[in-house]
């Protein structure tokens, strides 16, 4: 058998959003990608729109669509929606985390929920992270088999993901995550064999100096949510 890779299939991090009031914005609605996340967007097709991408998948979410736009209209690409990208569930979902670790600090009534970060208990396990995004990774190697496939989704899913394939423990820092706005994480397959993992970042030098980390740990909470 090659040893080159046959298939890939990137992980693609949506780009920046307007969200002013440093909101968790989770699943909710009416989260848009800011001017500087369309332009993200754009960057991306222009770095991988002349690959041989043949499948492009995106979660359900706005910008996670309106990341994946761009790509597919350069590619002439439909864009799949699928729920198994789609961000992890939270409690703290609506939640304004300006303050960054001391929103938390100064809201005692949130604490039983960072009893466990193994978990984590305060929203969506990892292994149940980790099984959709999965499943939607292998659905993804066969739709583009030979080829390039795409699937647009968010840093925690991706991170998990990543976590998952190189066997290491979900319990981790959420500043230690290597998955920056419109970072690609792509899983390079031989045949149905996974042989390589690779990251690379086709927009960042877009991301402003000082914006490239989540804002407090609470050992796996909350991603980032910047303006």
């Amino acid at each position: 058998m090659s040893a080159t890779p046959d298939t890939i299939v990137h992980l693609l991090r949506h780009g920046e959003v307007h969200n002013p009031q440093g909101v968790l914005y989770g699943r909710r609605d009416g989260f848009h990608l800011s001017a500087l996340g369309n332009r993200m967007a754009e960057r991306i097709a222009e770095s991988i729109g002349d690959r041989d991408i043949t499948h492009l998948v995106a979660s359900p979410l706005e910008r996670a669509q309106e990341t994946a736009r761009p790509l597919a209209a350069a590619r002439g690409l439909e864009i799949v929606t699928d729920e198994r990208v789609i961000e992890s569930t939270t409690v703290f979902e609506g939640l304004s985390f300006g303050e960054g670790a001391m929103t938390l600090v100064k809201r005692p009534s949130l604490w039983k929920h960072l009893r466990n970060p193994f978990t984590p208990s305060w929203g969506e396990s990892y292994k149940a992270i980790a099984a959709r995004m999965m499943a939607a990774v292998e659905d993804a190697r066969v739709a583009a088999q030979g080829h390039e496939a795409v699937l647009v989704s968010h840093q925690l899913p991706i991170w998990t993901a990543r976590l998952h394939v190189e066997k290491r423990s979900f319990l981790h820092d959420p500043r230690s995550r290597q998955c920056t706005l419109c970072s690609l994480t792509s899983f390079h397959f031989v045949g149905e064999r996974l042989a390589q993992v690779s990251y690379s970042e086709p927009a960042g030098d877009l991301i402003p100096a000082g914006d490239r980390k989540a804002p407090f740990s609470a050992g796996g909470a909350p991603e980032e949510n910047r303006p």
